[in-house]
């Protein structure tokens, strides 16, 4: 028998995500019944618009039929339409909770128009209770069923993209030490194509199998992959992908290509197809408008409520400063802020009070690689300072730095007031407040 010329090459095309995604269809079903059934249990309303006093025990089969089948399939089928059960998004908490939120949204306004429609007077606090229920059930369902998902793929049990990386070694070592660290993302690296032949004695060394000069699609028909990940645009010329990409076609395998640009947040991140190039476009961080009122306020208030709650620890910790050491309580040091601006930083004193003048016999003791001066036995640290330092306690009087708009609850830590110091990288800092507590805490 001739063979079509249509015929595809037989490849492994990923399955783990179907039995997942009919286990989310029955969780999401339950979860919109168990919605209505909330709301016909807390209200006495719930019905209203098709109650029927003449239908035994005044339940409407019309409401009946809505509750128990319409809302549950409507809801799935919303889901469906935001990409709730599309496969990239499988087992990304953020992710699904944005397109649950648009679904539910949709929701709510297709239960306002069809009510409006058919001219139902449905109670307003019966869909509230309903949306609400909605929300809370599907993201609970789905918690579970994505807790479940990470466990598999913890276990090593296939649940997985199995990736085959092409490009430079570095390129393909980096995507692979990042997937092993994070095997809950579902990517499993198998196996490395380098573009072309290391350099005579160059070593490669890698913990899977490395290919060299082989056609891409027939190695992942050999090695089981279902998924081809270019490291960085220059592993490959343009026509080289686009050529990659259309043997894929109708094969099932999937194309990731990673960019060369690192640790840049997903917001950040916009593509711009222009003349059918994809021009991957880089942001520069800002925060304005409602988010930088909003991070303000929270700020401040919390600041507030801090001290307020606060304030006995706070007055027994400057006693014992006091009482162990005479001089000042508080130590406030010049330090460089946001835009470059400098403030005084409010801090408990946890030194002698001549540490600034020995400071400068103990920097070559320095134990930092930063800018800031650090030492494990710093002899200027007096016996109540060292259980300050341990706990962070020194650093609750900052919270007034924070009432008063100079810092922040998280953010980078305020920068000395030494000339030059804060050259290059160092100077993304000062694009943000700095803070009370950085991100390695």
């Amino acid at each position: 028998m001739a063979r079509s010329v249509f015929a595809r090459p037989a490849v492994r095309r990923s399955a783990w995500h179907r039995p997942y995604i009919a286990w989310l269809l029955l969780l999401d079903f339950l979860s919109a019944l168990a919605a209505t059934r909330t709301a016909i249990a807390l209200l006495d309303t719930a019905d209203a618009g098709f109650h029927d006093p003449t239908a035994p025990g005044g339940v409407d089969e019309l409401f009946a039929l809505v509750a128990n089948i319409g809302l549950p399939v409507g809801w799935l089928v919303l889901l469906a339409a935001w990409g709730a059960y599309d496969r990239r998004a499988l087992g990304l908490g953020t992710e699904e909770l944005k397109r649950v939120v648009r679904a539910t949204v949709a929701m709510a306004a297709a239960v306002s128009f069809l009510a409006l429609g058919f001219k139902k007077d449905l109670s307003r606090m019966t869909v509230v209770v309903v949306i609400l229920a909605l929300v809370v059930y599907t993201l609970a369902g789905r918690f579970v069923a994505r807790t479940v998902l990470r466990r598999l793929r913890h276990s090593g049990r296939h649940a997985s993209q199995r990736m085959l990386l092409v490009g430079k070694l570095s390129d393909a070592l980096a995507l692979y030490e990042v997937a092993s660290r994070n095997p809950a993302a579902g990517l499993q690296p198998i196996a490395i194509h380098l573009p072309s032949h290391p350099q005579r004695g160059e070593e490669v060394d890698a913990p899977v199998p490395v290919y060299v000069g082989w056609d891409l699609v027939p190695l992942v028909q050999q090695i089981g992959a279902d998924t081809i990940a270019v490291c960085g645009p220059a592993s490959l010329e343009s026509y080289e992908l686009r050529r990659l990409a259309w043997q894929l076609e109708g094969t099932g395998l999937g194309l990731v290509v990673v960019p060369q640009v690192t640790d840049v947040t997903g917001p950040r991140i916009h593509v711009r197809p222009v003349e059918g190039l994809p021009l991957l476009n880089v942001e520069e961080p800002t925060i304005s408008g409602v988010s930088l009122l909003a991070k303000q306020v929270l700020d401040r208030v919390t600041a507030f409520f801090g001290l307020l709650l606060l304030s006995p620890v706070l007055a027994v910790i400057a006693a014992a400063i006091k009482i162990t050491d005479p001089g000042p309580v508080m130590f406030r040091q010049t330090r460089i802020g946001h835009q470059g601006e400098a403030f005084k930083v409010w801090k408990f004193r946890t030194m002698y009070t001549d540490a600034e003048e020995r400071l400068a016999a103990l920097q070559d003791q320095n134990e930092s690689d930063g800018l800031l001066f650090k030492m494990k036995d710093d002899p200027r640290v007096t016996p109540i300072g060292k259980y300050l330092r341990a706990y962070s306690l020194d650093e609750l009087p900052q919270l007034i730095n924070v009432l008063v708009g100079q810092m922040s609850l998280v953010g980078p830590r305020p920068l000395p007031t030494e000339d030059d110091d804060y050259q290059g990288d160092v100077r993304r800092r000062l694009l943000v407040r700095p803070g009370i507590t950085g991100l390695w805490q």
